[in-house]
């Protein structure tokens, strides 16, 4: 019996659409090599040929954006003189196949989109969702996943002083590992990622050129998992912090002293992105030898060398004569380089290898005549029933309830993950871990930046447009409270199978929920990444936007309110509007295994009017803490523990989490005048009392610290 094989268009992922329109495009049948380009340049995760259409709704426009989405990492102006640079990532599938070394080189690639811009990375959030830990697999995911954030990160110098921690059983199948870098610079540091005018001159700089990521993240995002996903562990890269430190260092020396005319860094897709996508922006070609490219392994062919995404290499374009300078710099500091081609006029990208030509065509078609795909979008017919079964607080016993929310490993102490992180490199972090969102100081200024990054996939499954609305509001109140203006967004659209109608339904309905809040609230978006074909054997997972929003507090508070800060006899009030019965989505509707109900809209008035309570109030008082995952009984319980001191309070609806809320604490008699604030009861005590109901805060402490540590021994 004969078999006939798979094209090898397909086996690389193409449709035979695509393989004609390459056919198109060249006037002749591709080259193995060309094949190969088109294959990841054209791959979902490099091209958004699902998502392009529909991501030009969000606004990315403000008189303080710099760098806008595009660009390896969005740009914003500080003033004075100082930028940030801020980009967001995914690295979900390759950290399902191998989690160690796909949560570590998620973090060197985000490293180097940020530092690819002329800043120095300063800060990482992380961004984790797992099935729950009752499961063997998940926890192995978790435990390698953490370890290899940590790391890395760890290992290069940068800290992790924020994020995520989700567990739910969509998750299962398909972990979500997304990280944040942010990185501050001077004005007049900024570098793009341009190929310059013809004569500049490519220099390839870091790691040799290995087998290992070859179909890595360009491929690995681009499909689904099945049964057989274990036998795609060679597609991994392997990362290597060390490496990366010293190519930090000596990309920053070469931007101080103006020795490039632009940078790309080599992450999906490896040297068919950083000749093709540089050359296309600034309308040239270039010629490349393949034969220069330092190698650590022999014998690799054209398709290899351009498909490989081994980690810790940049491309710089350079003017002919800082060619020596370039080079001497990077022997400085033991980082491998050499020259592998020069810009040409008329936009052709001609690659050499053995003395033959394996690939001529446009610099620009890999990535401007990509496919551009309007998939069918159908609201799912389940949905109605969906929404219509609510789910309401009909009288929970609160501290039976309050103790079951603080054992959620999702909600009780991320301390065994954190601690594992050093959060105090650069000594920047004024608050870290564990608070609403991330206050990191710029040393020799009075400025402060303010980062939170937030999902909800629950609440996004049962409306995402309500969803996506609610996630942004949430996000840039958490940034708020620590007294910083929200200013700009990165967003990473977590979804499943784009083919599927019902999931294109869900990502058009959360990106305009989520557009509609940013424009409320005056917040372009800089960045972004789209990660489809998140299943596993069919089934995907919760929409899962996430998004980081970036403020600044100029000047910063002197003493920023802190969980840590109540004491005894101070005053507990609520900001924002009365809260409903509505549990839709809740951390307590989870914990009864449901997943029913319509989740409150937001008003996007109350959100501004909240937001800027917040910021005014936030040098005058100890205490401000949003209201989200288990309503106004775990934020008390949060500053209660934090603080090691008790509380009273009254609340009709201790449980719900509607938005725009958030709670505050201060001395007797020195409560700001403000709208939307009742007071709600009084600090003090060794008991968390709600509605006359008690927990000994020893017995809540210990809960909530050790809820990781006893969901993985489970």
């Amino acid at each position: 019996m004969t078999t006939t094989q798979e094209p090898v268009h397909r086996q690389l992922g193409m449709t035979d659409d695509e393989y004609d329109s390459v056919i198109e495009i060249l006037g002749r049948e591709p080259r193995d090599a060309e094949l190969a380009m088109y294959s990841v340049m054209w791959s979902e995760h490099c091209s958004y040929k699902s998502s392009r259409k529909h991501l030009g709704r969000f606004p990315t426009e403000a008189p303080w954006v710099v760098v806008g989405p595009g660009e390896n990492a969005g740009v914003v102006d500080l003033g004075d003189g100082w930028l940030a640079a801020l980009r967001i990532e995914s690295h979900n599938h390759p950290s399902f196949v191998e989690p160690y070394q796909g949560a570590a080189t998620g973090v060197g690639g985000i490293l180097r989109d940020v530092f690819t811009m002329g800043a120095r990375p300063i800060a990482l959030w992380d961004q984790i969702r797992f099935g729950p830990l009752t499961e063997p697999k998940n926890r192995y995911l978790f435990k390698g996943v953490v370890a290899g954030i940590a790391g890395y990160g760890n290992a290069v110098g940068v800290p992790t002083v924020g994020g995520e921690i989700e567990f739910d059983d969509c998750y299962s199948g398909n972990p979500l590992v997304n990280v944040m870098c942010l990185g501050i610079l001077k004005r007049d540091q900024l570098v793009l990622g341009t190929a310059g005018e013809p004569g500049s001159i490519a220099v390839l700089l870091g790691k040799a050129t290995g087998r290992d990521g070859i179909g890595g993240a360009s491929v690995l995002a681009s499909a689904s998992f099945d049964d057989e996903s274990g036998d795609k562990r060679p597609s991994v890269q392997v990362g290597d912090p060390f490496e990366e430190k010293k190519l930090i260092e000596a990309c920053l020396e070469l931007y101080e002293r103006g020795l490039v005319v632009g940078v790309q860094d080599l992450g999906a897709a490896g040297l068919s992105c950083a000749v093709s996508e540089p050359a296309g922006r600034a309308d040239v070609g270039m010629d490349v030898d393949l034969n220069s490219v330092h190698t650590r392994e022999s014998g690799m062919t054209a398709p290899e060398l351009l498909m490989s995404e081994s980690q810790e290499r940049m491309m710089a374009f350079v003017a002919p004569e800082n060619v020596e300078d370039v080079l001497a710099v990077a022997d400085r500091w033991e980082i491998d380089s050499a020259v592998v081609g020069e810009v040409k006029g008329g936009g052709t990208l001609t690659i050499r290898h053995d003395g033959e030509v394996v690939a001529e065509m446009p610099a620009a078609s890999l990535a401007d005549n990509a496919p551009l795909y309007d998939r069918p979008s159908v609201r799912p017919d389940w949905i109605d029933a969906l929404q219509q079964t609510r789910f309401v607080d009909e009288g929970l016993p609160v501290s039976e309830t309050l103790s079951r929310l603080l054992a959620d490993p999702g909600i009780g102490s991320s301390a065994w993950v954190h601690t594992q992180y050093d959060h105090m490199l650069f000594l920047n972090t004024v608050v870290g871990p564990g608070s609403d969102g991330s206050l990191l100081r710029i040393k020799g200024t009075d400025k402060g930046i303010s980062v939170s990054t937030d999902g909800n996939g629950r609440l996004c499954y049962l409306d995402p447009r309500v969803g996506g609305a609610r996630l942004i509001y949430e996000s840039a109140l958490n940034v708020a409270v620590t007294g910083a203006e929200p200013m700009a967004a990165v967003d990473n659209l977590n979804f499943g199978n784009p083919e599927k109608p019902e999931v294109m339904w869900q990502f058009i309905e959360s990106i305009e929920g989520m557009s509609k809040a940013l424009e409320a609230l005056d917040i372009p978006v800089v960045g972004g990444n789209v990660s489809f074909y998140n299943e596993t054997d069919g089934v995907d997972i919760h929409p899962t936007p996430v998004v980081g929003i970036m403020g600044l507090a100029d000047p910063m508070p002197a003493t920023p309110p802190r969980l840590d800060r109540a004491a005894e006899s101070m005053e507990v009030w609520v900001v924002g509007p009365d809260p409903t019965d509505n549990l839709a989505g809740s951390a307590v509707q989870r914990l009864s295994g449901e997943l029913t109900g319509l989740p409150t809209k937001p008003s996007p008035e109350t959100a501004r009017g909240v937001i800027d309570t917040a910021i005014r109030l936030s040098g005058d008082v100890p205490v401000l803490h949003d209201i989200s995952d288990g309503g106004l009984a775990v934020a008390l319980a949060e500053i209660c523990i934090a603080s090691g001191v008790g509380a009273e309070v009254r609340d009709e609806f201790p449980f719900s989490e509607d938005p725009h809320r958030f709670l505050l604490v201060v001395p007797p008699g020195k409560m700001p005048e403000t709208d939307m604030a009742r007071r709600i009861g009084t600090i003090g005590g060794d008991q968390i009392v709600i509605n006359g109901e008690d927990l000994a805060l020893s017995q809540a402490s210990d809960i909530w610290n050790h809820a990781i540590e006893r969901a993985l021994e489970t």
